[in-house]
């Protein structure tokens, strides 16, 4: 494996990088929600992000889970539950919790302030 700043390369020349699943309640309107926090992340981490899945679902449900090869042997973790963290996550503070995944010593810049759940249901 080759290791530039943040992306793993392995032997095939494919990046090792974050999957991550939002899982959101179609009966409740929330897909475009789901689609631009998926648009975010990917701007934001386009070198450690490989994969966004976007899950519909019901029961209300909103989730953001991350899994990475290289971690937690490959196991998803939640990053974001609506109904345990209340509400949606703030931009800022999902990015923030992205990036303490897969690049913890990279700077947000001015995202690296205080980012509190919203109240949107």
């Amino acid at each position: 494996n080759i290791m530039l700043e943040h992306v793993t390369i392995d032997d095939e020349n494919e990046i090792v990088g974050a999957h991550i699943t939002i899982v959101y309640c179609r009966l409740c309107n929330w897909m475009l929600r789901a689609n631009w926090m998926a648009q975010e992340l990917l701007s934001t981490f386009s070198d450690e992000i490989t994969e966004v899945t976007l899950k519909p679902r019901m029961g209300g449900i909103f989730e953001i889970w991350i899994a990475r090869e290289d971690q937690y042997d490959g196991e998803p973790q939640r990053l974001w539950s609506r109904k345990e963290d209340g509400g949606f996550p703030d931009i800022k503070l999902l990015k923030q919790k992205v990036r303490d995944v897969v690049a913890p010593d990279r700077s947000l810049g001015h995202i690296d302030g205080t980012g509190m759940a919203s109240d949107h249901q």
